[in-house]
């Protein structure tokens, strides 16, 4: 159904939302930048501690699981210890109840992102689920930057409620001005 001549239809709307997140403004917000690389960290923190456990006890222990089933276990395990991470970061700031809710919402498809990388490029590096002095950095690279741009977006698009008062301080204004400019 046309609204008017047409200009203002839900499809047009939606577009020009769409295209919001396009244009090289969005992207260029260094202070949401430092905050999304922030936030990134402590989850790969949180990942990388149950990643690399589950893959280094069955790395020396005596087992009959394959690398499919060791690498899964280890996604698991990380996100569970991000979650948790993070659950215990932000409850100084909220109740239990709201701080793990927030942190389920705020970074699931990050958590799996980075999960997935991480395994991958040990995958690719050593061939089955080993940590070893060669994978160790390259994996953390990678479950740093894989999710970081989706992190930057969700911060900057959803201003999700975890980032709520960082982004009304002054230091966001510049960039929430030019957002809105557009």
């Amino acid at each position: 159904m046309l609204h008017g001549n047409g200009e203002n239809t839900p499809e047009k709307g939606a577009e020009k939302i769409k295209n919001k997140y396009l244009i090289f403004e969005f992207w260029t917000c260094l202070n949401t930048w430092k905050r999304s690389s922030k936030n990134t960290l402590w989850c790969l923190l949180g990942c990388s501690l149950g990643d690399f456990g589950t893959i280094y006890y069955f790395q020396i222990t005596d087992h009959t699981y394959n690398t499919v089933q060791i690498m899964s276990l280890a996604m698991v395990n990380g996100v569970l210890t991000s979650i948790l991470l993070e659950t215990l970061i932000l409850v100084k700031q909220m109740t239990i109840r709201l701080a793990l809710m927030t942190a389920l919402k705020m970074s699931f498809l990050s958590m799996l992102a980075m999960e997935l990388a991480m395994n991958l490029v040990d995958l690719l590096i050593v061939g089955e689920a080993k940590l070893t002095i060669v994978s160790i950095p390259f994996m953390l690279i990678a479950g740093f930057l894989t999710p970081l741009p989706y992190n930057y977006y969700r911060l900057k698009a959803y201003r999700s409620e975890e980032h709520t008062s960082e982004l009304q301080s002054p230091m966001y204004l510049v960039c929430r001005l030019l957002l809105e400019k557009k």
